[in-house]
């Protein structure tokens, strides 16, 4: 399976392992998954930093490098940008919106916890189970 991270899951996954749930948690270590990041997450949790509302306790190049070492990239393109501005979403925050079009046009399953993302039948998805 191949799995793209939502911002909290890779954020918990990587600062408070204890709220991932145990089917993810098992999901994540499986080595026949393809994990998967998109840069807007890498942006949103520095944007949470700047903000204050976590703390990175590192210098931020480091803390990118490895807190991304083990996913592969999603690329931001022209076409994940389209699909964004299609995707019917119950809600206008712009990192999901990027992060469900990323799901949709690399064919990843979204592992989040975001209920509005949830089974919204034009990407896969994976509750945080």
């Amino acid at each position: 399976m191949k799995i793209l991270l939502d911002t909290h899951i890779w954020l918990w996954s990587l600062r408070e392992p204890e709220q991932l749930g145990t089917r993810l948690r098992r999901e994540l270590v499986n080595p026949r998954n393809e994990l998967w990041l998109s840069p807007i997450s890498t942006w949103e949790a520095l944007t949470l930093n700047s903000k204050g509302r976590i703390r990175l306790h590192e210098e931020l190049s480091s803390w990118v490098a490895r807190a991304t070492a083990r996913f592969r990239e999603a690329p931001l393109t022209h076409e994940i940008s389209l699909a964004a501005c299609q995707l019917q979403l119950p809600h206008s925050d712009p990192s999901d919106r990027f992060l469900a079009a990323t799901a949709q046009v690399l064919d990843l399953t979204l592992a989040t916890a975001d209920r509005q993302l949830l089974g919204m039948g034009s990407i896969k998805t994976m509750a945080n189970r």
